[in-house]
C-alpha cells in the first residue's frame, strides 16, 4: 500500500499479542494498530504526537475493554466512522472506564456513515473525566468528513449505549445526539452526567437529541430533556440489515 502513510506499530492474524513499556512518537498514520487479532493486551504504552483519535473502535470489533487512559489534545475515543461506501459494521460489547480526556475536540464519540448496514451493540462508557473538550458526548449518524455527503435511509443500527458517571467541562455542547430518522438510536442511557461549561470564552449550546430514545437513569446537569424516554413509535424487530 505504498500511497498510504505507514502505522508505526501493526499486528495482522495475532493470537494474544502483548505491547507493553514502549513509547511512540509522530507516527504518519496510527501509531498501533491490530486487525484481525484475538486476545490483545496493551499496557503501559505512551504515545505523543499532534491531536488526533487517541483510541479509535473500527469494525469487528467486539468485547473491547478499554480502561486507565490519558487522552489529549486531539479527538478523544472514538467508535468509528463505521458504515462508509456502504458497507457492513459489527460492533458490540465495548466498554471504556476511567478515562481523563482533556483539550480535546470530542470525549467519547460514535460516528456512522449513512448507508451502511450492520450494528453497535452493548456499549458502556464510565467514569470519564473531561477537562475542556469541546463535545463530551457524541453520538453522529450523519458522519461526513468532506464537504458533502449524499442522503440515505439505511444506517448501522445503534443500541444499547450506556454513558454513566461523565463529568467535567466543555466549550461547545455538552451532548450531541444526531441518530438516522429510519433507524433511530434506542436504549441509550444516561446516568450520573455531570457537564459544566467554560463560559467566559465560548459561544455555548444547549444538548441536542435527534431520533434519539432511551432513558435518564438520573437527572442530569445540565438537563437532556431531548432524550426520548422509551421506544421510538415504529420500534422494529431486528431484521437482516442489521443482525451481525
Amino acid at each position: 500500500m505504498p500511497s498510504n502513510k505507514p502505522t508505526a506499530l501493526r499486528f495482522y492474524g495475532s493470537y494474544s499479542p502483548t505491547v507493553t513499556g514502549i513509547t511512540i512518537q509522530n507516527s504518519p498514520q496510527c501509531h498501533l494498530k491490530f486487525d484481525n487479532c484475538n486476545g490483545v493486551l496493551v499496557h503501559d504504552v505512551t504515545i505523543s504526537s499532534p491531536g488526533d483519535d487517541c483510541i479509535s473502535i473500527q469494525t469487528g470489533c467486539s468485547n473491547v475493554y478499554v480502561h486507565n487512559v490519558n487522552c489529549g489534545p486531539g479527538h478523544g475515543i472514538s467508535i468509528g466512522s463505521l458504515g462508509k461506501d456502504n458497507t457492513r459494521a459489527c460492533v458490540s460489547n465495548i466498554t471504556v472506564r476511567d478515562v481523563n480526556i482533556h483539550d480535546s475536540m470530542n470525549g467519547v464519540r460514535i460516528k456512522t456513515w449513512q448507508g451502511g448496514s450492520g450494528s453497535v451493540q452493548g456499549v458502556l462508557f464510565s467514569n470519564i473525566q473531561v477537562t475542556e473538550v469541546q463535545l463530551p458526548i457524541v453520538i453522529d449518524q450523519f458522519y461526513c468528513d468532506k464537504r458533502t455527503c449524499t442522503n440515505h435511509t439505511s444506517a448501522v443500527s445503534l443500541a444499547g449505549i450506556n454513558y454513566e458517571r461523565i463529568k467535567g467541562t466543555y466549550t461547545v455542547k455538552p451532548v450531541h445526539f444526531a441518530c438516522s430518522d429510519n433507524l433511530p438510536c434506542v436504549d441509550v442511557s444516561l446516568t450520573s452526567v455531570e457537564l459544566k461549561p467554560i463560559q467566559e470564552k465560548y459561544h455555548l449550546y444547549d444538548p441536542f437529541c435527534w431520533q434519539t430514545f432511551g432513558e435518564l437513569r438520573t437527572p442530569t446537569v445540565p438537563p437532556i430533556g431531548c432524550l426520548q424516554i422509551g421506544k421510538p413509535p415504529n420500534n422494529r424487530i431486528q431484521t437482516d440489515h442489521d443482525i451481525c
